[in-house]
């Protein structure tokens, strides 16, 4: 770290690389700026993280209520045995839990064999849109990092051409090269790690998701199971 500070203060020293006295706003222009051609895709980068990042929050809010709704409702029609009351209320709702559990409610009659089959598949179905727009999210983690490395390369070749057309070594000649360099790296890190968060954050949030649907599936096989295993001991 001592290392970083010293070449960062080294950087400062050269011409054209002190720091102005800029506002926040007039800062970001300017690193705008300074990315030169690297701006466009970082930018694009930037855009469609933030983008995606506030559908997918509301998105999992939305259907984390509507979950826990849900999973409470049909747990207490099926301990009153009422399965055409908790059929009914999954398929008025359009949540991922509902759609399980409806999926294994409309089978009821078929066996356990047959409920469980049939909320595996449509697990399957949900969890996949349940983690849409979670790779672009991890292909951004890995791009933006590259696009400012990409973009280093491109600031160290126009400060190494600079220095063949001066024909000397000059601070002011290979500035603007090294500042395109060091700017590009830092606006691909400074995407790449809070998009990284988000992504681990809506991971776990849907991870929890999965483990109360199949908590609740299980509740609802058993309560099947015992229903059936008491018609049967009833005919008998």
């Amino acid at each position: 770290m001592a290392s970083l500070m010293n070449v960062f203060d080294v950087l400062l020293q050269l011409p054209g690389m002190e720091a102005p006295d800029l506002t926040f706003t007039e800062q970001m222009a300017q690193s705008w700026e300074d990315a030169g051609f690297m701006r466009w895709p970082l930018g694009l980068c930037l855009l469609v993280g933030i983008l995606v990042i506030i559908w997918k929050f509301f998105d999992i809010f939305r259907k984390s209520a509507s979950t826990r709704r849900i999973l409470r409702e049909v747990d207490e029609l099926l301990s009153a045995q009422q399965i055409k009351e908790a059929l009914e209320v999954t398929r008025e709702s359009n949540s991922p839990a509902a759609n399980i559990l409806h999926a294994g409610l409309e089978r009821q009659e078929e066996g356990t064999d047959r409920v469980m089959k049939a909320i595996e598949n449509q697990g399957l179905i949900e969890l996949s849109k349940l983690e849409s727009g979670l790779v672009v999210l991890a292909t951004l983690t890995n791009v933006a990092p590259l696009l400012g490395f990409l973009g280093t390369v491109m600031g160290m070749i126009a400060a190494f051409q600079a220095i063949e057309l001066a024909g000397e070594v000059d601070a002011t000649t290979v500035a603007s090269g090294i500042k395109i360099a060091l700017t590009t790296t830092a606006a691909g890190l400074a995407i790449a790690i809070p998009v990284s968060i988000a992504h681990n954050y809506f991971v776990s949030r849907i991870d929890h998701l999965v483990i109360d649907m199949e908590e609740s599936a299980q509740k609802m096989i058993d309560a099947l199971f015992s229903m059936q295993a008491g018609q049967a001991a009833g005919g008998d």
